[in-house]
């Protein structure tokens, strides 16, 4: 297999140590796991950022009238939560008749924390921002609500916008930096990111942060212009043709860096 990361061999030193800036996987048998025993090195995880709720009334300084639309767009179960969480404290009723439209299936199923599922009209994609947009243009006449974080991705907005849609976008929670004062004097050999607010949270805790031989993993090109932005190497880039996922490009360069044919 050939790989196509591209190797710095003066920062190819034996790795022993991973920290994932995410909460620990529930799944057994999540592949982080399965490199740490594959390869006798320790995996520890830890969020680097966390979502919290804004209150109603926050929300009710963005004027936006939740009962003015007939469908929402929900594109992560923080949207879901904070949406029906804004519900309750401004006791507001969503009607029956409200549609759904919901970016995986898996964010669909979790509807059901909150209301009878067979009994609404919900539509969803199998997990990309494109095809739920396709979905979106099936439904052009609707008035669309999009409950986000205050970081959020540009692809919904900027297609509603093109395609003329009554969109509304409605800030429901925040992303923030978690506190990592106790990870001060603990060393990794990688440090794993998959989104700018995690580099973002690296620099809020240690502002005086120093790479040196700490490598750098990024999921995703934007979390990599902010790895560069910031001024650190980027070692690691995922996804990759050969490593679509971030374990898997951990593993590749896990194997050139400590030798293993």
């Amino acid at each position: 297999m050939s790989e196509t990361i591209k190797f710095d061999q003066d920062r190819l030193n034996r790795v022993t140590s991973i920290l994932v800036s995410q909460s620990r996987p529930a799944d057994e048998n999540s592949p982080y796991y399965e490199l740490a025993r594959k390869y006798g090195i320790k995996v520890d995880f830890r969020p680097f950022i966390q979502v919290d709720g804004i209150s109603f009334k926050e929300f009710r300084k963005q004027k936006v009238n939740i009962l003015d639309h007939t469908a929402i767009i929900f594109t992560s179960r923080n949207a879901i939560d904070h949406f029906f969480r804004i519900c309750t404290e401004g006791r507001i009723e969503v009607p029956a008749d409200m549609k759904y439209f919901c970016i995986s299936e898996q964010t669909a199923n979790y509807l059901q924390k909150y209301i009878v599922i067979r009994k609404r009209k919900i539509f969803s994609g199998t997990k990309t921002a494109a095809e739920l947009i396709e979905l979106i243009r099936k439904h052009k006449n609707e008035k669309f609500l999009y409950p986000c974080s205050d970081v959020r991705k540009n692809d919904i907005p900027e297609f509603a916008d093109t395609e003329d849609l009554h969109f509304t976008e409605a800030t429901m929670y925040q992303t923030v930096s978690s506190d990592l004062s106790d990870l001060e004097d603990v060393y990794y050999d990688i440090i794993a990111f998959f989104s700018p607010s995690g580099i973002k949270s690296l620099f809020d805790n240690f502002p005086d942060f120093k790479q040196n031989k700490t490598r750098i993993a990024a999921f995703g090109p934007t979390t990599a212009k902010a790895v560069e932005e910031a001024g650190l190497f980027l070692d690691i880039q995922a996804p990759l043709p050969n490593a679509p996922s971030m374990t898997g490009a951990l593993e590749l360069y896990i194997r050139k860096a400590n030798n293993i044919q």
